[in-house]
């Protein structure tokens, strides 16, 4: 396993591991045994960053949840520390069960955020959270009043480090000149969805009626390329199956792959892993960690044979000519 620090405050900052394990269906469609099964193996091979959020579990028709108490089970079955470092986000909640965060989201007022994040430290068992993301963008609160209820926690010592997610890229710079302009601390992770291909942005429908403000497109690269003090996760790198599935992406869900440029992405990348004796997912993941721009991917697993999978990418070392390749293909 390789690692990287995120966060530049030496009180907040951590270093993690290459790799974030996420556990969005852990509680739900993943049994209990089986994700403690993939949480084990995970810490085992080196892991140290895990991915959550207070919502994940509502599409069961509930408000969410499960997957903060299952990973609050783990952790004391396991006698985890804070060796492990442990993400989550809030104001993404449904208001009320069988609804959507879509439309009746919680928010990101001063009470949701400290609310919201009791709450989760109640259910992960424990008195910090390690990183505490904005989960999505809320228009009908002003920023000020977000950037102050998130700095609130961070000076309580409840709150290490801030991230954003699904946030539109003027709204993070808003957002971080606020908390500089008043000495707070402000988001030093970025979590957006980011693969290998090339998505159309211009479709509306990924978390925002305007465009897929869920997307790390060109702005929020070169956002990333400009301030190298930010941390970009990336989270669905592998499609949710549709490198291995190809006809997933011409589905509904992968709208925004179906253009002309997909298939020679798709060619390059299965050229490159017979050459690296990998297998098309590695070198995905690989060119995530190790390009220009470094990012973490968060991987998905409902097994421990498809986190293996994914862990061997941490070591998987792209040639100058492999990478040129993968990033010419038009």
């Amino acid at each position: 396993m390789k690692y990287r620090m995120i966060g530049t405050d030496p009180k907040t900052r951590r270093e993690v591991s290459v790799l974030s394990l996420g556990t969005m269906h852990f509680g739900t469609a993943t049994s209990e045994e089986t994700s403690f099964a993939i949480l084990d193996r995970y810490v085992a091979a080196g892991g140290t960053f895990i991915d959550t959020a207070d919502n994940y579990g509502f599409w069961t028709g509930t408000q969410g949840g499960e997957s903060e108490e299952l990973l609050g089970r783990w952790r004391r079955s396991r006698g985890v520390g804070d060796q492990v470092v442990v993400a989550t986000k809030l104001g993404a909640r449904p208001l009320a069960p069988g609804t959507s965060f879509t439309d009746n989201a919680e928010g990101l007022s001063a009470k949701v955020i400290r609310e919201s994040s009791e709450r989760s430290r109640e259910r992960l068992g424990t008195a910090r959270l390690d990183l505490l993301y904005a989960h999505i963008q809320d228009p009908k609160v002003p920023l000020a009043e977000t950037v102050e209820a998130f700095a609130a926690l961070v000076a309580e010592g409840t709150v290490g480090l801030l991230g954003v997610s699904n946030h539109w890229a003027w709204r993070v710079e808003r957002a971080r000149g606020l908390a500089a302009a008043a000495g707070l601390p402000g988001y030093e992770v970025l979590q957006y969805q980011h693969s290998y291909l090339r998505p159309r942005t211009d479709l509306p429908g990924l978390l925002s009626p305007d465009g897929m403000s869920g997307m790390l497109g060109s702005d929020l690269l070169s956002y990333l390329r400009a301030e190298p003090r930010l941390t970009g996760v990336v989270y669905s790198p592998l499609l949710r199956g549709g490198y291995v599935r190809p006809d997933k992406l011409n589905a509904t869900e992968f709208a925004e792959y179906d253009h002309p440029g997909t298939p020679a992405r798709l060619a390059a990348l299965r050229e490159v892993a017979r050459d690296a004796g990998a297998t098309v997912n590695q070198v995905v993941l690989a060119w995530l960690i190790g390009g220009d721009i470094p990012v973490i991917p968060v991987i998905g697993a409902s097994s421990v044979t498809q986190l293996d999978e994914s862990l061997a990418a941490a070591d998987l070392e792209l040639t100058a000519e492999q990478r040129t390749r993968l990033d010419t293909a038009r």
